[in-house]
């Protein structure tokens, strides 16, 4: 120790032959170096503060992939310790060094997965999952079949699918100087009609265009995170392709109003860096995508509360808005300027248990996380909570005793 600062020693690595001089394996042995084995992660991984195991800490589970890469075979011990992680990326957060444990976590995942044969039942619900959400109509005519078929189905199913809540207009079309893109996601518009209505009205009172792209859908963080990364880059591609001719035409933004698809977005470049006819494009789709926050606080002047907004609200603010995009505190700042009384939440860092797919993988501790999480969010009392991603809003809502909203639909443009 010198002075008051505490030393650790790095971690050192042997890369296997498999993966020593591939990009993966530059990118996992720069990562695992940075780690200094300090443990500060521990305490801010809901999974290791819900089971107090190691294996299911960060720290525990760059050791497991560590192996791994070293080439030790993987278990399936190490693939059920992976599948814990919700990827919610707050040790990055916390830790000292700058470890990228999100992009450790999402090689190892695949590497393993490669590696350890699941079981059949396991094989068909993942890959189900990866069929039906990343295709909005398909996702949202299984959702119209199990809402009309609601009363009979396991009420475990029977929580997840929510009433139809009405639809909003889009505004109307017309010709605008400032025009942007709007991810509408695969699953937000059968879960949530009014979303992205809700967001193109807010920007045309704003004076800006929304060009609507419908042949963009999954954002890829899917597949990402089920360890098929050559299917979301798919994605991503789709997405570029998509895109490309607009932002050329003068579109000056990709708003994504998930959190989650715009963490996912904001990796489009990292993701595509070694493909040679897209990692341009993919840098420059990284450099213009944003999160509503980032446009919206540019002209707070102009906004207000909507009309049928309650005023006392307690906001949830999503991992991949805090831990990903590192925007903590800024819709907050916003909604505050306005005039709504926000409600203290403890422990507002840690994940409230849907993390994409985890709350249907791994329901025990989804459901565990959603019970801590409501408890800090409803100690104040709020007429409403507040959230800024499609997964939190509907695991939220399948058991809140207040409305769950995304923040977008409390806000107007004051044209007064």
């Amino acid at each position: 120790m010198r002075g008051c600062e505490l030393e650790y020693a790095a971690m050192q690595t042997q890369l296997a032959d498999f993966i020593k001089d591939t990009p993966e394996g530059r990118e996992a042995d720069q990562i695992l170096r940075k780690c200094t084995h300090c443990g500060f992660c521990l305490a801010t991984c809901p999974t290791y503060r819900l089971l107090g195991d190691e294996l299911d800490s960060p720290r525990g589970r760059i050791y497991q992939i560590k192996q791994v890469v070293e080439g030790e075979p993987p278990s399936a011990s190490i693939q059920l310790h992976l599948d814990r992680c919700l990827t919610c990326r707050a040790c990055e957060t916390t830790c000292p060094s700058g470890v990228q444990y999100g992009r450790l976590a999402d090689l190892g995942r695949t590497l393993v997965e490669q590696q350890v044969a699941r079981s059949i039942g396991q094989r068909l619900v993942q890959k189900g999952l990866r069929l039906v959400l990343p295709r909005r109509r398909l996702f949202g005519t299984l959702l119209t079949l199990g809402r009309a078929f609601r009363p009979i189905l396991p009420m475990t199913l029977r929580k997840k699918i929510l009433p139809q809540r009405p639809a909003l207009a889009w505004p109307t079309a017309r010709a605008r100087p400032r025009k942007v893109l709007l991810l509408e996601g695969c699953v937000q518009p059968a879960l949530e009609p009014s979303l992205n209505p809700r967001t193109a009205r807010l920007l045309d009172g704003l004076g800006i265009e929304v060009i609507r792209t419908p042949k963009a859908e999954c954002c890829g963080a899917i597949d990402q995170h089920l360890g098929h990364p050559h299917a979301a880059r798919g994605h991503m591609r789709r997405n570029i392709d998509t895109w490309w001719p607009h932002l050329e035409a003068g579109a000056e933004a990709i708003v994504v109003n998930a959190s989650g698809c715009g963490a996912q977005v904001k990796e489009y470049a990292h993701q595509l860096h070694t493909d040679p006819h897209y990692a341009a494009k993919a840098k420059r789709i990284t450099e213009l995508a944003l999160d509503p926050i980032e446009l919206l606080e540019r002209h707070a002047d102009v906004l207000a509360p909507a009309s049928d907004a309650p005023r006392r609200i307690a906001f949830q603010a999503p991992c991949t808005l805090q831990h990903a995009l590192r925007l903590t505190g800024r819709v907050e700042r916003l909604l505050t300027g306005l005039g709504f009384e926000l409600v203290p939440v403890a422990d507002g860092t840690i994940c409230c248990g849907s993390a994409g797919t985890y709350s249907l993988l791994q329901p025990r501790l989804a459901t565990q996380l959603r019970a801590q999480k409501l408890q800090n969010l409803m100690t104040g009392q709020p007429q409403l909570i507040a959230t800024a991603n499609i997964g939190c809003l509907t695991h939220l809502a399948e058991v809140s005793s207040v409305p769950v909203r995304h923040w977008l639909e409390l806000i107007d443009v004051n044209n007064a």
